[in-house]
């Protein structure tokens, strides 16, 4: 082979394998940081109540972090079913996200047929929060604690009331497996409001009531209602002097709720890493700590391991109550 056709053949060797880098190399710098356009938050309710309020201030904080706009849409519908199938479409890319919470939990249990399972269509990016429900008497009433109440209800079994909102929701189903934690008798009233409820008490319809903070904020300071227990682990941050369920006796009752952010299953963990950063930062902000806590919410991230643990266990803990308390399936 002669000098010129070595040399051409060199050229075009090197001409090859400089293309094959650039092709190569070629997906790697198209790549393109995450987010590069609006991402959106599914919620299943509609707007106005707690979880949106608070989802809707993350939302902004996350807008200015990233520099993409977090938008938040409501899907209201009973299970969350109008709200998953909306989260659910595809691609799997974290530009869809969803709020799912231990109501999530609950309700899954509550269908004869749902046409999701959170567990396996989900994947969990971080938790937004966490809060109690609180146990309150009348305040001019004749029980001032929980053993009061347990008292009165062994002496009178079948006679004492406590009134929730509707049949399953967490109020429901918490005061449900207060029953069966205590081993007592009494009747669990359910009723289409969180002011129904609260009027029934004060008539004394039902002798305790089980809510969470907001609605009970304002009655509560004007010394209508007296908390005697929050239903965590540990006393709220918001009620400091009022005990735990357990350590005002029910020693085995122990009911913490909680939200957080998931998206679509398959999504790359590069990019739940970087919501789930953001998202941590973002709930320490002290605007957002000191928003979240007048609704009674502690806002705190976990990761995403903690979180799905959290919604793995809860799924079969309510379905027990659920049967136990014989509430029929939708």
């Amino acid at each position: 082979m002669s000098e010129r056709s070595v040399m051409k053949t060199v050229l075009s060797l090197v001409c090859f394998l400089a293309v094959s880098l650039l092709v190569d190399a070629r997906p790697v710098s198209a790549q393109k940081m995450y987010p590069d356009h609006p991402v959106r938050i599914i919620l299943p309710f509609g707007p106005g109540g707690v979880g949106d309020v608070i989802t809707r201030l993350v939302a902004d904080k996350l807008s200015q972090k990233l520099g993409q706009r977090f938008v938040v849409e409501n899907y209201p519908g009973a299970g969350g079913i109008n709200a998953a199938r909306a989260a659910l479409q595809p691609p799997a890319d974290g530009y869809t996200l969803t709020y799912l919470a231990s109501a999530t939990a609950m309700s899954v249990n509550l269908f004869e047929k749902v046409p999701f399972d959170p567990i396996k269509d989900f994947a969990a990016v971080s938790s937004l929060g966490y809060f109690d429900l609180t146990f309150v008497t009348a305040q001019d009433g004749p029980y001032k604690s929980l053993a009061d109440f347990i008292k009165a209800a062994k002496e009178k079994p079948g006679q004492l009331n406590v009134g929730t909102i509707l049949v399953g929701s967490s109020q429901n189903l918490a005061v449900e497996l207060l029953k069966s934690t205590l081993g007592l008798d009494f009747s669990v009233i359910p009723y289409r409001s969180s002011g129904d409820v609260l009027v029934a008490l004060e008539r004394n319809d039902v002798q305790l009531a089980a809510e969470f903070y907001p609605p009970l904020r304002s009655g509560i300071e004007a010394k209508k209602y007296l908390p005697i227990g929050t239903s965590g682990a540990k006393r709220t941050t918001y009620l400091p002097d009022v005990p735990t369920m357990k350590e005002a006796g029910a020693r085995d009752f122990d009911v913490t709720s909680w939200s957080g952010i998931f998206t679509r299953a398959g999504t790359p963990p590069d990019t739940i890493n970087t919501l789930n950063s953001a998202l941590k930062e973002v709930l320490a902000d002290p605007e957002v700590t000191k928003k979240a806590l007048e609704f009674g919410v502690e806002a705190a991230g976990s990761t995403p391991e903690d979180l799905e643990a959290r919604l793995v266990a809860e799924i079969p803990k309510w379905r027990q109550v659920i049967q136990d308390a014989n509430i029929a399936k939708k």
